[in-house]
């Protein structure tokens, strides 16, 4: 495969950033990129390999997580919430109370099991996604599996892609796709019937969509000022008010949201971080925010960009609760009929009122939450794995059930690949660096999103919390480690020394993450192993 200058995270890939211009040139002398490329660097010419490098990656990931996705045949972990409140939704629109031992009878085939209605304290989208793959393939373990095991599979694909238009090189897209691929958290999540996994997956849809956003309008800005390259005659460029991707990532935002709240969090960083690239974008085309006129166009471009992304997801988020708006069954549907409202609240429809007061009872339960658990953990060890959750456990299996010593184990232990994610926490403190110092935005992409995910867990130490939250994190480590694997590969016009060190360096570190998986994935899919092999991977008593 040949490589062109935009193969590699290299400082030729993009041109430096605007503070730099001076006469024409880069601070080491070297001549600028046209204002077109500056604001908008060309993507990879258009090849099979750009499209097949990451559906081959996207293929393998989704070979090891469907492979053998009915096993175990049981519920695990917290399966015995949403696989369950999905087949809720399927039968009533709203999620049911169940019997006693329904697990048991749900597994024998027995599939009357209800109760009345539930009060369930996360949003019904991740649960209606459950709800399909039950709809298609029944009420049994691969029923309930498959969407989130699809829905992880799909998230390598848009990764990779998302990464190629990031850095410009489809070879960095792969390496951020098969990364995602081979880390044990995303490998175990995509494989059980959590809600985490599914709120990733539509956070990083939307951020693929803003990346495309941030080119679509840097071309059309380019395109008002070329070929001149002088501000425009209104001081402004055009307004770019209609911006579909943008909708596209609020409809992926909403639906993230209404899989699990703490993905309100993501969209407003990334809403900030949007509007922050759309005002790099106007000064570098010459626009001076030195008059009123120019503040007033913001402000226009501001309230339009929060109606389309914030006002999308809201009315994304209602939708998915039409099932409950529908039912005369839900749970706290008809609060508001026996609470009347007084004042402005009695214009509010009685279903938008019992709803709210919903929410509430749910934001109690979240905040006053104390019960404990074994693998329950702070989110200062998640970055370095310090406590990852068994979400399975069988003990004690002899001969006769195929282990080859006297004593063997199964176990799904959600943990991340450890040499990713410590590669990455060094990984993160460089693009903390390159961003703030360098000033090249890429690497900012990291920071916010892993700010976005994981500083807010720090408001709730105090009830428990778990390590396999971290799934949402894992996205934007892995964008932090391609960054600076992209820095190692080094630019174009780099020596051939230095190109051949940088590539020994980013294989030898894939290699490991590699060999580390591979090595974690008895213990991440459930296999008998005889308790020996079990105890060498136990690294740390903390993983115990």
């Amino acid at each position: 495969m040949t490589t062109t200058a935009s193969d590699h995270l290299g400082e030729s890939s993009s041109g430096p950033p605007d503070a730099w211009v001076v006469a024409g040139r880069d601070v080491d002398g070297r001549p600028l990129p046209s204002l077109r490329q500056r604001l908008c660097p060309p993507m990879p010419e258009d090849r099979p390999w750009d499209w097949l490098g990451p559906v081959l990656v996207a293929l393998f990931a989704g070979l090891v997580r469907l492979w053998d996705l009915g096993r175990p045949a049981r519920f695990v972990f917290d399966e015995t919430y949403y696989p369950k409140d999905a087949f809720g939704l399927l039968r009533f629109g709203v999620e049911q109370q169940f019997v006693d031992k329904a697990n048991e009878r749900i597994l024998a085939g027995d599939l009357d099991v209800f109760a009345g209605p539930a009060f369930v304290v996360h949003p019904p989208a991740g649960k209606w996604m459950i709800a399909l793959g039950e709809w298609v393939f029944g009420m049994n373990p691969f029923g309930w599996r498959i969407a989130v095991a699809l829905l992880g599979t799909v998230s390598v694909l848009v990764m990779a892609r998302a990464v190629r238009r990031l850095t410009r090189s489809t070879l960095l897209g792969c390496l951020a796709g098969f990364l995602l691929a081979i880390d044990g958290l995303h490998l175990v999540e995509s494989r059980i019937a959590l809600l985490d996994l599914p709120t990733m997956a539509w956070t990083l849809f939307a951020f693929a969509a803003l990346l495309v956003d941030r080119d679509w309008a840097r071309r059309r800005l380019a395109d008002a000022v070329e070929p001149d390259g002088q501000v425009p005659p209104d001081g402004w460029g055009p307004p770019l008010l209609w911006r579909p991707w943008r909708l596209v990532a609020g409809l992926c935002f909403g639906v993230a949201v209404a899989t699990k709240w703490n993905a309100a969090v993501v969209l407003a960083a990334f809403g900030l971080l949007t509007w922050a690239w759309d005002i790099g974008a106007r000064r570098a085309i010459g626009v001076a925010f030195d008059r009123l006129s120019s503040w007033i166009r913001l402000a226009l471009d501001t309230l339009v960009a929060f109606v389309t992304v914030v006002g999308s997801a809201l009315v994304v988020y209602i939708a998915s609760w039409a099932g409950w708006f529908a039912s005369p069954h839900g749970y706290g549907r008809h609060w508001a009929e026996s609470n009347p409202a007084s004042g402005l609240a009695s214009l509010v429809p009685d279903a938008l009122r019992s709803l709210w007061h919903y929410h509430a009872e749910i934001m109690y339960f979240h905040t006053t939450l104390t019960d404990e658990h074994q693998y329950a953990s702070s989110p200062w060890g998640w970055l370095i794995v310090a406590r990852p959750v068994s979400f399975d456990w069988v003990d004690n299996i002899g001969p006769d059930q195929g282990c080859p010593t006297d004593r063997c184990v199964q176990e799904i232990l959600g943990i991340g690949t450890p040499v990713l994610w410590w590669g990455a926490v060094l990984a993160l403190v460089a693009s903390l660096v390159w961003w703030l110092g360098a000033r090249d935005w890429r690497f900012g992409v990291p920071v916010v999103g892993v700010a976005a995910t994981w500083l807010p867990w720090f408001l709730y130490t105090d009830r428990p919390i778990f390590y396999f939250y971290a799934v949402m994190i894992l996205p934007w480590l892995v964008i932090a480690v391609t960054l600076v694997c992209g820095k190692l590969l080094g630019p174009e016009d780099a020596s051939p020394r230095r190109r051949v060190w940088g590539a020994a360096a980013v294989g030898g570190f894939t290699l490991l993450v590699l060999v580390n998986f591979a090595y974690l994935y008895p213990i991440l899919t459930d296999q008998v192993i005889p308790y020996e092999d079990w105890l060498r991977r136990m690294w740390f008593r903390s993983w115990v």
